[in-house]
């Protein structure tokens, strides 16, 4: 998905070309037909290529990803997750960092959130 985000499109063998580790070609279109089956993504035939497109934006798709995170792992608590971002980050925040973030929360704390 986050390669047919990046580009807003892209072939089984773009995605496959694209990928770090990447499976077979077939365990790819797999996977892309998995991703339609479930509403992730569409696909439009151009000439003889199917060229997938998610159907949703991405923010809507964090979004979603976040609240399922959040549920799944964290017992729906925003602060044991932020706490969980913050003990296992793999480098320090940086002070600008931490003074957005710390502005995020007054933000949100002014906006009753």
């Amino acid at each position: 998905m986050d390669i047919i985000y990046k580009h807003g499109k892209a072939t089984a063998a773009e995605v496959l070309e694209q990928m770090p580790e990447p499976p077979s070609y077939s365990a790819v279109r797999a996977m892309l037909r998995v991703l339609e089956e479930k509403g992730h993504v569409k696909h439009k035939q151009i000439e003889k290529r199917y060229v997938f497109l998610p159907t949703v934006p991405r923010d809507s798709a964090r979004r979603s990803a976040l609240r399922h995170l959040l549920k799944t792992f964290f017992d729906g608590s925003r602060e044991k997750m932020v706490a969980a971002l913050l003990q296992d980050a793999p480098a320090k925040l940086t002070d600008e960092e931490l003074d957005r973030m710390a502005q995020l929360i007054e933000q949100a704390k002014k906006e009753g959130c």
